[in-house]
């Protein structure tokens, strides 16, 4: 990682810096007792919101039958929570490498409160899924296909989580509401929702100015590199959903074929669109994105 050019502070992001920081404070709770874990869920209810899993608006959907939907929306939600402590991991690597370094020492302050808060994070997510389905799914990371600048590289990390964050977060405002769902299930979703809301908007502020410090620094077909790039991640951070793993243990037949049919069926695209709304609107008006098109959604 490469030194950048300090960040174009203005008194906005300082106001909201300490605005979020006084609210992580205000905010701050133990998780190591917040939570009560039951011995074990029920298993003839959903664990997932019906409405966000991968087969909704599917024929899929409409012949699977409620008991295989319950039985499949447990093994989504392992898989959604498994990829929060993966993205949750990878954050805190670039984060911590880069708090209190040249170029970031005004919101440094502000970091150690998103690390703690993450961290925390990371043990209730992976509580959840060792405890509930004695497994972390596994993941894998989109590498980088360019050696890019320290203000290219700087900016894609920043809403790399940014989208993350923001992708999650639709999900959890969701299920936090959602009464069909047990209470252990609501409380890590609308837990993560509360701490999240600091973290996104603290992103944005951001995300915003590391964008300009970018397109100060490198040139226009840079510029477009990395759009292209990010669209890129978007469609393989929504597809990520999509777990053959998932299918097979919820006893569904040609996992890997039900994955690809998923992914291709057009069906699916408006409630992928809906999921990334929030995010995808912030890069239009920022003008990271100078279109919504998506090489598949």
């Amino acid at each position: 990682m490469g030194v950048a050019a300090p960040l174009p502070v203005n008194d906005r992001f300082l106001e909201v810096l300490n605005r979020l920081s006084e609210r992580s404070v205000e905010d701050y709770y133990n998780p190591y007792q917040t939570f009560q874990w039951p011995e074990t869920l029920e298993e003839n209810r959903f664990w997932m919101t019906p409405e966000l899993l991968t087969v909704y608006g599917t024929e899929h959907y409409d012949t699977l039958g409620e008991e295989a939907l319950q039985r499949l929306s447990k093994w989504e939600s392992i898989n959604f929570y498994s990829l929060n402590v993966h993205g949750i991991r990878e954050l805190l690597i670039e984060v911590v490498g880069r708090i209190h370094m040249p170029g970031f020492e005004v919101p440094s302050d502000f970091f150690h409160h998103f690390i703690g808060e993450e961290n925390e994070h990371m043990w209730f997510f992976s509580e959840f899924c060792r405890r509930y389905g004695h497994k972390i799914y596994g993941s894998t990371a989109m590498r980088a296909d360019a050696a890019w600048e320290p203000e290219v590289e700087n900016f894609l990390v920043f809403t790399r989580i940014l989208f993350f964050e923001e992708l999650v977060d639709h999900y959890n405002s969701r299920m936090a509401k959602d009464d069909s769902l047990c209470h252990t299930i609501r409380e890590v979703n609308r837990i993560h929702h509360q701490d999240e809301s600091r973290h996104i908007a603290f992103g944005r502020e951001l995300v915003s100015l590391l964008h300009q410090r970018m397109r100060e620094a490198v040139p226009a077909a840079r510029v477009r590199e990395v759009e292209a790039y990010l669209k890129r991640y978007v469609v393989y951070s929504v597809n990520s959903l999509y777990n053959p793993h998932v299918y097979r243990d919820a006893g569904l037949p040609d996992p890997l074929g039900l994955r690809n049919a998923l992914i291709a069926d057009p069906s699916r695209r408006a409630h992928e669109r809906k999921a990334i709304r929030k995010p995808l609107a912030f890069f239009l008006k920022t003008g990271i994105f100078s279109d919504d098109t998506l090489p598949v959604l």
